[in-house]
């Protein structure tokens, strides 16, 4: 949904009643379809999760790619078979110039989601959006796509804003972090605080449910008990009060502000306020944290 309201592609029964989606000092919002249209693609583009439905099968690929840069780009036939080819070897696809006349269907999950990307990187954006973008691909074609993501990244200055459930992923490719529970977030910071010193109990949920490498049989994940709120009819006060075993009255009733904890790491919740009653990340997580940390000092020497 993030996604969708960011690139202005909703639902037509989905109605944005309030807020600002800024980019470079304009509001998104105000934009009329047309003055939209010309951002869409040239400006901001978007990487979807499923490659497979993203893609017309029935469109050779070739097409697809040259159709938006002869649009957005006012580029002849000519020239833009010539880019096309040419984003299709920058991404990795092999013998570009065959695959060109080659439909969708012909192409591995893995090569399907870099025509995404190629097309996506077509008239060179500023800001990517890549909602879920390694979700349907297995872990190895996932880490070669991630690659990619930052090498374009680096190669073109692209703002990314990477969406994901897989915190591997976050800690593999994102600078700053934003965690996100019923729609709102709870919890921002760098990396760094996100993954060595978190202060939201959502945050500390997540992070105790992940396996690691040194995970023994008999190590016990967390499971966060409960279920999602059904946002149709948003509970009062902390929309995670209900699962938090940390939660006090005020959560029940009052939704926190963003607390700070530093310069780049604040957190919604009420434990951070200074009448509240101390409390502390659950032992198994501080050990775990700890761990990880001798980990990096012991590499970074």
């Amino acid at each position: 949904v993030t996604t969708k309201a960011i690139t202005r592609i909703l639902p037509a029964n989905a109605v944005i009643d309030h807020g600002e989606i800024t980019y470079k000092g304009q509001d998104l919002l105000k934009l009329s379809e047309k003055e939209f249209t010309n951002l869409r693609g040239n400006n901001i583009s978007l990487i979807f999760q499923d490659p497979l439905s993203a893609l017309d099968p029935v469109m050779k690929i070739g097409k697809q790619i040259t159709e938006t840069l002869i649009i957005k780009q006012k580029m002849d036939k000519g020239a833009a078979k010539k880019k096309a080819i040419s984003l299709m070897g920058s991404v990795g696809i092999p013998n570009p110039e065959k695959r060109f006349n080659e439909y969708p269907f012909q192409f591995s999950g893995g090569m399907r989601q870099r025509i995404v990307i190629a097309i996506a990187l077509a008239c060179n954006p500023e800001f990517l959006i890549c909602d879920e973008p390694t979700t349907a691909l297995d872990v190895t074609i996932q880490s070669q796509i991630l690659d990619l993501i930052k090498e374009m990244q680096q190669k073109n200055n692209l703002s990314v804003v990477f969406i994901t459930h897989d915190l591997g992923v976050v800690a593999n490719v994102a600078d700053r972090v934003c965690v996100m529970y019923a729609g709102k977030i709870v919890e921002e910071g760098t990396v760094e605080d996100i993954f060595y010193n978190p202060q939201h109990p959502y945050t500390w949920s997540l992070l105790s449910s992940m396996p690691t490498l040194d995970s023994t049989n008999n190590e016990k994940l967390m499971a966060i008990p409960g279920t999602p709120p059904n946002m149709l009819y948003p509970p009062k006060g902390d929309a995670f009060a209900i699962r938090n075993r940390y939660a006090m009255k005020i959560d029940f009733e009052r939704e926190a502000p963003m607390f700070k904890v530093s310069d780049t790491h604040y957190a919604a919740t009420w434990r951070l306020h200074p009448n509240a009653p101390k409390s502390e990340m659950p032992q198994e997580l501080k050990h775990r944290i700890e761990a990880q940390l001798m980990e990096v000092k012991k590499y970074a020497k």
